[in-house]
């Protein structure tokens, strides 16, 4: 819970309310482009005058750190550092002007504003993971003679052989004939992402993504100079007519999508979709590079690209950090066989090679059923979890635009979520408002929230009482 303003302080009422403010936009708890309360709403919610309020938002004037637009009210600067021709050019009509940096949702991982799991992360609370499991793991392949050779010579360009060969196994069961040699290690998902982009496509090339998807994945895009095509997406897969009609006006060289448990919705292409994509980036002229990081939560019959497609115009990536744990960085590129060599060799320039002992480490969880039986228990946690949220969602007047299942849900609070996002800081609580998602602004009743650390009552009468102070919005079906 966020310490209230008091008189007893030392601080002004105005210092404190600047001092709130300002560290949130430093932390990036509130970022470039989020809208901050009126005076009269951020005096209710402080307990202060609006004197107070108008006081504090001068002085955060002065600093830089929000702006005043007339008639529409008071907005977190963005970057200062940008100079005013980059600011004045205008944007390819369809380039993202994402209205809050994607690393909000990475410095929220650091900054948390209370004690308790927070509604608005992407990974599993670490009461879930099995720290004994992988420090076993680290053990048994560091003894004694074993160690020295993981640890003196750079690791291979591909990767460490034996995780190769463990994911292709892995890969087998799921579907999708890889040879351990089609198979090359990242330094996570994110870098894996970044590896196959940097291969196959060159600045102001065009590439179709999921709207809503992953804001992350929007701005690295963006940040290679590409030209970012939001295709809308529903329950069954992608918009086809709008992918079809995008992909003939623009003809884009990659559709990056997750088929499997998609973020933020949890959605699951379906069989006929996938064919259907397939079918236009045979037409079209495209790869397809499918996000599978929630294979390890997901049911075993989920339909796969890469799986109908063998991984000849698609690539498939994936990471740990979502069932094991965040800080162990390894990830992997399943690819077509003529592409390997052009992926490795991009590899080398980002990163070199990979850590060899952490992919040794994860190729013993594969090798001995470690990692399937602790999948097992965690989606069982995961189904109570979900259980007892859409219980207290219901109770809370809230609907989901999307069938509950993964680690996420997609969910209608009848206001503007990134208009909640303050009051809820306020009450200790970091949420991921339906903004943050799409390639371009628009304001959306939309969240997502985790299921496995959303199961505190606290949290959802914290959000009944900040959505009441704002206006209702009509639902959204995105």
């Amino acid at each position: 819970m966020t310490t209230p303003l008091t008189r007893d302080s030392a601080l002004t009422l105005t210092e404190q309310l600047v001092e709130r403010f300002a560290q949130r936009i430093r932390q990036h708890l509130l970022a470039p482009g989020s809208r901050l309360p009126s005076v009269r709403e951020c005096a209710q919610s402080h307990g202060v005058s609006p004197y107070t309020v108008v006081a504090a938002y001068d002085q955060l004037l002065a600093q830089g750190l929000i702006e005043s637009h007339r008639q529409r009210g008071f907005f977190v600067r963005q970057g200062a550092n940008a100079s005013t021709k980059a600011q004045s050019k205008a944007p390819h009509p369809f380039q993202p002007r994402t209205p809050i940096d994607a690393t909000t949702l990475i410095k929220g991982m650091f900054h948390e504003p209370g004690n308790h799991p927070m509604p608005g992360l992407g990974t599993l609370p670490p009461a879930w993971l099995d720290a004994a499991m992988l420090g076993a793991a680290l053990r048994k392949v560091t003894q004694g003679e074993r160690l020295l050779p993981l640890t003196l010579h750079y690791g291979e360009p591909a990767g460490d052989a034996r995780f190769r060969a463990a994911m292709s196994r892995k890969l087998g069961e799921l579907g999708l004939k890889a040879d351990a040699d089609q198979i090359i290690t990242t330094v996570g998902a994110t870098h894996a992402l970044d590896v196959v982009s940097r291969s196959l496509l060159q600045a102001g090339d065009a590439v179709l993504v999921d709207d809503p998807g992953w804001a992350i994945e929007f701005a690295r895009l963006a940040q290679l100079g590409m030209r970012v095509l939001p295709v809308p997406r529903g329950p069954d897969g992608p918009d086809l007519a709008v992918l079809d009609k995008l992909a003939k006006a623009h003809r884009p060289k990659l559709y990056v999508t997750v088929s499997v448990l998609h973020n933020p919705t949890s959605a699951m292409l379906s069989p006929g979709h996938a064919h259907q994509v397939l079918r236009l980036a045979e037409a079209h002229d495209f790869h397809i590079l499918e996000d599978d990081i929630y294979a390890y939560l997901a049911p075993g019959h989920a339909t796969r690209l890469c799986v109908l497609d063998e991984l000849r115009r698609t690539i498939s990536v994936g990471s740990f950090s979502k069932i094991l744990t965040p800080s162990w960085r390894v990830g992997y590129i399943a690819a077509p066989a003529h592409l390997v060599d052009r992926i490795i060799n991009t590899k080398l320039l980002t990163t070199l090679t990979t850590p060899p002992i952490l992919e040794q480490a994860l190729a013993l969880c594969l090798e001995q059923g470690q990692l399937r039986r602790h999948s097992e228990r965690v989606i069982q946690q995961l189904d109570v979890a979900r259980a007892r949220c859409l219980q207290l969602a219901r109770q809370s007047g809230c609907e989901f635009a999307a069938k509950p299942q993964g680690l996420f849900g997609w969910m209608d609070v009848g206001v503007d979520t990134e208009r909640l996002t303050l009051p809820m800081l306020d009450a200790g609580w970091l949420i991921a408002p339906g903004s943050l998602f799409h390639a371009q602004r628009q304001p959306s009743t939309m969240m997502r929230i985790n299921f496995a650390s959303s199961q505190d009552a606290r949290f959802w009468k914290a959000l009944v009482a900040a959505r009441r102070g704002l206006p209702q919005t009509r639902p959204q079906t995105q």
